[in-house]
């Protein structure tokens, strides 16, 4: 650990879980949410979260997954309601024979509600995330959010698509600056043209290389989100590193595609374990920060709909 003078200091991530106990997790839930008509999803992902937060760790520690079933009910349910309104707007236009009203309505309050399930899934997921009982939080505004999230899309159209890059990483900057860790603050630096480059070169090669590339992007991708990543207190920091390989991201996505294939979709649970196991287990943190100096600082959000929401549109932009 970290001493007076400032030294800098190490500190491990990992992830200790195994298939074995998630498929155990897995198959109930599967089960339970068959029997139940889909009402038990909510409980089943909490179970699912609880699992997957406990087994790993910082610097020996597990993390912690608060969230409940109850929560994200009420959460899924005020989602059920939204996605039925949106669709039954446009089936009544298509009804009335207005059907490019029904979908222009239905497509602006699909981009309408996009910022508002992105800020709402961080501010819930953090919340009720913590690490040696210090809570994460999410101190990003709304408004803000949104007014930029619609700025960077109408970029993004007129230069069709380009912008998509800085877009991307903007928001990823947005998100994760407004995440604190106790008193800790996130800071991403990525840029757009970086990140524009990185992926147009991954586009290429993946076509000239017949796919073969595609693990090297993956690889690459990642290393980019990681590498830019630091948390940072008092003028102090710790900074993240990737020491992920293409060759490994290799083997790894060929054998949990054969797991897949030769279980029928039984190996799910140890494909997620594996995968998470070889991610964490190549994260490097490094810095002056003292983790026993975190200070309790964020407060409890128990509104789980921003994260139904972003999981009804398979979203993923919680780190």
């Amino acid at each position: 650990m970290e001493n007076p003078s400032g030294s800098r200091s190490t500190y491990k991530l990992e992830f200790q879980g195994n298939g074995k106990d998630f498929f155990s997790v897995v198959i109930v839930n599967w089960l339970l949410t068959v029997i139940t008509l889909g009402i038990y999803y909510p409980w089943a992902k909490a179970k699912q979260l609880q699992f997957l937060y406990g087994a790993t760790s910082l610097d020996g520690d597990s993390f912690s997954f608060h969230g409940t079933g109850k929560e994200m009910f009420k959460g899924f349910i005020k989602a059920i309601l939204i996605f039925l309104v949106l669709y039954g707007l446009l089936f009544l236009f298509l009804y009335l024979k207005f059907p490019l009203v029904g979908l222009l309505l239905f497509y602006v309050g699909f981009l309408a509600i996009l910022p508002l399930a992105i800020h709402g899934s961080y501010r819930y997921r953090m919340s009720r995330t913590s690490w040696r009982g210090i809570r994460f939080g999410y101190r990003g505004d709304r408004k803000e959010l949104t007014v930029n999230f619609f700025k960077w899309i109408f970029l993004t159209v007129i230069t069709f698509g380009i912008y998509g890059s800085w877009m991307s990483i903007n928001l990823r900057k947005y998100l994760l600056g407004n995440v604190r860790f106790g008193n800790i603050e996130f800071d991403y630096n990525g840029d757009g043209g970086d990140y524009f480059v990185l992926n147009l070169k991954g586009y290429f090669l993946t076509i000239f290389t017949l796919g073969i590339y595609l693990f090297w992007w993956q690889k690459d991708l990642f290393e980019y989100y990681i590498d830019n990543l630091s948390l940072n207190k008092d003028g102090k920091e710790i900074a993240l590193n990737s020491t992920v390989t293409g060759g490994n991201f290799f083997k790894l996505g060929i054998v949990n595609l054969l797991i897949i294939i030769f279980t029928l979709g039984l190996g799910y649970a140890w494909v997620v374990t594996r995968t998470l196991k070889y991610l964490f287990d190549n994260i490097e943190l490094d810095g002056t920060i003292d983790l026993d100096s975190i200070q309790q600082t964020e407060e409890n959000f128990k509104d789980a709909t921003g994260e139904d929401v972003s999981d009804f549109l398979d979203l993923d932009f919680v780190m």
